[in-house]
């Protein structure tokens, strides 16, 4: 039996990680909110707030131990009976606790977008579109995997990435395309000695044997052949070499 609505655990993060934000934002407003209505100066409530919106597993808890202290020393001090005290006037009252508010909310909107702006272009990262293609690769995704592919190039014109785009182009046998990433790859020095090898197989798949004989008579000149123990890939090149010599010879002959 499977279970379609299990993801893996990078898809988890994913999804863990906004949410987390958008807790830690409403956390930061809430504690910004409390600290003015406590009577906090306005500098301490926002060292507070912006101390929960980066560290909240430790400021929150620190707070909340010092609203408790400080409701503790309340209920100890001795009030005062004398009947002095003169009630303040309801008018500025109401501005003082209108401010209070006024600051929380603007400090609220302010901290959704930038968090919002934040995620938004999380999302659309290079390193973003690069995993969400690993992902895709993982789940047998090939077109979804290509386009990840392609919008990281996009933004960031990488031969690695060229060369990831042009192996899961090969898969699919779009062959001409995955050529034509691979030279990119090439050109912008991707250090993968197999390229020759991938190329001259993209090659011979578009029925171009010249090409690929000379690809493969590269690769088998690169150092991944030269080695005390060659590429398992160095056999298989040899042996096309030679066929497709043969080839060539007996067509030439013919003419």
């Amino acid at each position: 039996m499977k279970f379609r609505w299990l993801i893996s655990a990078g898809e988890f993060f994913e999804l863990l990680r906004p949410t987390a934000l958008a807790l830690a934002s409403l956390l930061s407003i809430w504690v910004l909110a409390s600290a003015r209505r406590r009577g906090f100066r306005l500098y301490a409530a926002l060292l507070w707030a912006l101390g929960t919106a980066f560290l909240p597993f430790v400021v929150l808890p620190l707070y909340l131990i010092v609203l408790i202290y400080l409701r503790e020393a309340g209920r100890r001090r001795p009030r005062s009976t004398t009947g002095d005290e003169s009630e303040p006037d309801p008018g500025s009252r109401a501005i003082v606790g209108g401010h209070r508010f006024l600051i929380p909310f603007v400090y609220g909107i302010v901290l959704l977008l930038l968090t919002g702006g934040y995620l938004y272009r999380d999302y659309n990262s290079v390193d973003a579109h690069l995993a969400r293609a690993m992902q895709a690769k993982l789940k047998g995704q090939p077109s979804r995997t290509v386009s990840e592919y392609r919008q990281a190039l996009a933004l960031e014109d990488n031969p690695h990435t060229h060369k990831l785009l042009g192996l899961e182009l090969a898969e699919t046998n779009q062959w001409d395309e995955a050529i034509k990433e691979f030279r990119l790859a090439e050109r912008g020095g991707e250090p993968d000695e197999l390229l020759p090898f991938r190329v001259a197989k993209a090659l011979e798949a578009t029925q171009q044997s010249a090409g690929a004989l000379q690809e493969y008579r590269k690769f088998l000149a690169s150092s991944a052949c030269q080695q005390t123990i060659p590429d398992e890939r160095c056999t298989a090149a040899g042996i096309r070499v030679a066929q497709l010599e043969r080839a060539s010879n007996a067509t030439a002959g013919r003419q």
